[in-house]
């Protein structure tokens, strides 16, 4: 169980604390309600990009990181298709230095030429080496883009192409920044050895006077659904061939994600996994093979993996067959009572070493609350899904006539 209050400003900012008189220390998170799915089909990356620029100095203090490191801390950041998150931790004592950086960068960062053209070179190296030079880099590229044909997941978020952000102006940056980094668009999370009355206190005193801002509304329609399968291929600078199948399913919060995200499990989470039994040992098609969820607000997709021992054609056609048997399995309602209280007992072990310490308390009670999810209620709500559930959400979701098999080849396979 964790304890938390919550209090919203009177310009918008939901701030969360959670007292822990157990630690030394204090962490800060700020959530916005921003990512890649905000951003328009000609300019992506952009929110990755101010994961960057925002460390580059604010409108008062030029050095962000040097007074960080000077009040005992440390701070990172994520961006996500849905969010973008700022988190800090310092010894409790000097808590309001945290407090005092994120207002700064929350009411606006500093946009020089200089940081705009440093942290545009950074991202631009970033998908070099994540996309383009990495093996498999491109995978989700070309798979979004035949699982979404008008939402902006369709594009991963680093961005379309690194083009984006080299074209990327001034203007742009700043226009991007006052339409969705505000106070009515966040929430400010403390974890740590500070009292409700002190973390509350210090949220008014730095962030209340910072004005809301009017949001830019999200203008796209949902994604239809696929109503037959697709089937594609590409090549690469790949050592191996590897089959990926992808499956939409439902957003996070909706009917049927929890469902899916155990049915993953049961299928590959740990060594008694059925593909790591029946793939992995009993078969020499398979090098490696996964599942897993791609969550997200708005629905996101099942994504099983395998990556072959060769190439060949009747060897694919096996790793499918293979794959869909294990799938074909969930849906028949092949696992046993034991295996779902297996897989609900890792989520469980998992959840609650996740959310140990305080930076990772802070985040995660930062995104429920972004959410109107209750934090205290996840670990129940998997303990809750029956076995009926998961058959019947594999059975809807992994038995769709729409979903999407891509084929990834090394570059010479066309030459056997």
């Amino acid at each position: 169980m964790i304890n938390y209050t919550v209090e919203k400003l009177d310009n918008g900012l939901t701030v969360v604390n959670n007292y822990d008189p157990t630690t030394v220390m204090a962490a800060v998170t700020v959530i916005y309600n921003v990512g890649s799915r905000d951003e328009s089909p000609q300019l992506t990356g952009i929110a990755h990009l101010f994961e960057h620029l925002m460390f580059g100095g604010s409108a008062n203090i030029p050095d962000f990181d040097g007074a960080i490191e000077r009040a005992g801390g440390s701070n990172n950041a994520w961006t996500s298709n849905d969010f973008t998150c700022f988190y800090d931790v310092a010894p409790a004592v000097n808590i309001e230095t945290l407090f005092w950086l994120e207002s700064d960068r929350m009411l606006s960062p500093a946009f020089s030429t200089k940081n705009l053209e440093t942290q545009r070179s950074v991202v631009i190296e970033e998908f070099k080496q994540v996309c383009l030079n990495k093996p498999y880099g491109d995978l989700m590229h070309r798979l979004r883009s035949l699982l979404y044909k008008t939402h902006p997941y369709r594009y991963p978020t680093i961005g379309a192409t690194p083009d984006h952000i080299r074209n990327a102006t001034a203007d742009d940056v700043k226009r991007f920044f006052f339409s969705h980094y505000a106070p009515n668009n966040a929430v400010l999370a403390i974890s740590g050895n500070v009292t409700d009355e002190a973390a509350f206190a210090m949220a008014r005193r730095w962030f209340g006077d910072i004005p809301r801002r009017d949001i830019a509304p999200r203008l796209y329609a949902p994604e239809k659904p696929l109503t037959s399968p697709i089937v594609d291929r590409m090549s690469g600078n790949v050592p191996n061939t590897m089959v990926v199948r992808a499956f939409p399913m439902p957003g996070r919060g909706e009917e049927g994600y929890t469902e899916c995200d155990l049915i993953t499990d049961l299928l590959s989470k740990g060594r008694s996994s059925r593909f790591f039994r029946r793939l992995m040992l009993e078969t020499d098609i398979f090098l490696e093979a996964d599942a897993s969820i791609i969550g997200s607000e708005e629905p996101g997709f099942i994504l099983v993996s395998g990556r072959l021992a060769d190439g060949d054609d009747t060897t694919v056609k096996a790793a499918i067959d293979a794959i869909d048997r294990e799938l074909e399995a969930i849906a028949a309602g092949d696992f046993t009572d034991h295996d779902l209280e297996r897989v609900k007992n890792s989520f469980e072990s998992s959840f609650l070493f996740g959310t140990y310490g305080c930076v990772a308390k802070s985040q995660q009670l930062a995104i429920n609350v972004m959410q109107g999810d209750e934090l205290n209620n996840i670990v129940d709500r998997y303990r809750a899904v029956t076995r009926d559930d998961v058959i019947a959400a594999a059975r809807r979701y992994l038995g769709a006539p729409g979903n999407v098999t891509l084929i990834y080849e090394p570059q010479n396979a066309g030459d056997r």
